[in-house]
């Protein structure tokens, strides 16, 4: 009877053991954003150049459509009109009257209210002497009952230009030609990136 007594309060005194252990191991939400800091909750996402292009092109590419969208639901002869469209001039390395015709007649046609921009890759040309920079990505427009319209292969050529500010070296971006045609068949494509 002693060594059935003796194992059941052995097994009490682990169970209760056991049971201390577990508490201790878990850690409230409380605790955590107490100890916590941004190195160890946030990891720094550092991107190459490659990258930070690719992240920097998409973000204009998405930028020009939806001021171009937003140019075309307005009157386009109101003050507004005239700030989004000299926007979207800026954009340009070069605007003239003919950089935004493509580009409006087919959002026009299609009647499209919203646009995304998915799958974009940079990538270098060379054609001739030349290396050109382009971006090709796809678009998916929608309706303004936010159906899709579909999805498109589009391309735009784009420029860095340096731009030091300060000892710092800083470029600037601008697309030469958006929605621009593919190359004649003598360039060559090198680099590409996702």
């Amino acid at each position: 009877m002693k060594i059935v007594n003796n194992l059941l309060v052995l097994a009490v005194m682990l169970f209760g053991l056991a049971s201390c252990n577990k508490k201790n191991a878990e850690v409230s939400d409380l605790d955590k954003l107490r100890n916590s800091n941004n190195r160890k909750t946030y990891p720094a996402v550092q991107m190459d150049s490659a990258q930070a292009i690719n992240f920097i092109t998409k973000q204009k590419v998405q930028e020009l459509l939806d001021l171009s969208t937003l140019y075309l639901s307005g009157n386009k002869d109101t003050e507004i009109d005239t700030v989004i469209y000299s926007q979207m001039e800026s954009y340009f390395n070069k605007p003239d009257s003919l950089t935004f015709r493509r580009l409006f007649h087919e959002l026009d046609s299609l009647k499209v209210k919203t646009v995304k921009v998915n799958n974009l890759e940079v990538y270098k040309d060379i054609h001739k002497k030349d290396t050109l920079d382009f971006a090709k990505f796809s678009v998916e427009y929608f309706d303004n009952k936010n159906k899709s319209i579909g999805v498109f292969e589009k391309n735009a050529q784009y420029i860095l230009q340096s731009a030091p500010v300060k000892f710092k070296k800083e470029f600037k971006f601008y697309f030469l030609n958006f929605y621009s045609k593919p190359l004649p068949k003598d360039s060559t494509s090198v680099e590409v990136t996702k």
